[in-house]
């Protein structure tokens, strides 16, 4: 009878490393969702979809596009969108090139609430990201992110597709 191959297990080293960063990747979402909360009412995936929306050149993504870049599923998306719809943020509506598709479109009270909100989220990263490290290790976090993200999906996108 064989025998599976024995695991390669992380050194004690590397298994140190691998529990900080675990760590930090569970506190950090936690952490900007609770400020969001706090001081936008809104949660952090939200705001990021408010976001995208407002860097986005028309204010407007198909929501296909903006499932990829929140790497959310169409069926969670669509349940926040609704609730944004509600709130009087994003409006829905057909594409016009194409009718099998849904845009979403950031109205002014959704770009007055992103502008309202933009200062203190934006305070939250560089206290929680940026601060603690150096210019170098700003620039190491960048490469070291886009190096995981390829391992993880070498399609991955990385910049707002607008």
């Amino acid at each position: 009878m064989q025998h599976p191959p024995a695991p390669n297990w992380l050194d004690a080293e590397v298994q140190q490393i691998w529990d900080a960063f675990a760590y930090a990747l569970i506190r950090l979402p936690a952490a900007m969702d609770a400020q969001m909360q706090r001081d936008a009412g809104m949660s952090q995936f939200e705001y990021l979809v408010l976001a995208a929306l407002s860097m986005a050149s028309t204010h407007t993504l198909r929501m296909s596009t903006l499932a990829t870049y929140t790497a959310s599923s169409l069926s969670r998306l669509s349940n926040v969108v609704g609730r944004l719809e509600q709130r009087g943020w994003v409006r829905r509506t057909a594409d016009p090139a194409d009718g099998r598709d849904t845009l979403a479109l950031l109205t002014e009270d959704g770009w007055a609430k992103v502008v309202a909100s933009a200062p203190a989220h934006v305070a939250e990263v560089r206290r929680l990201v940026f601060v603690p490290l150096t210019k170098a290790q700003q620039r190491q976090l960048g490469t070291i992110a886009q190096r995981i993200l390829r391992a993880i999906d070498p399609d991955a996108i990385t910049d707002l597709p607008v």
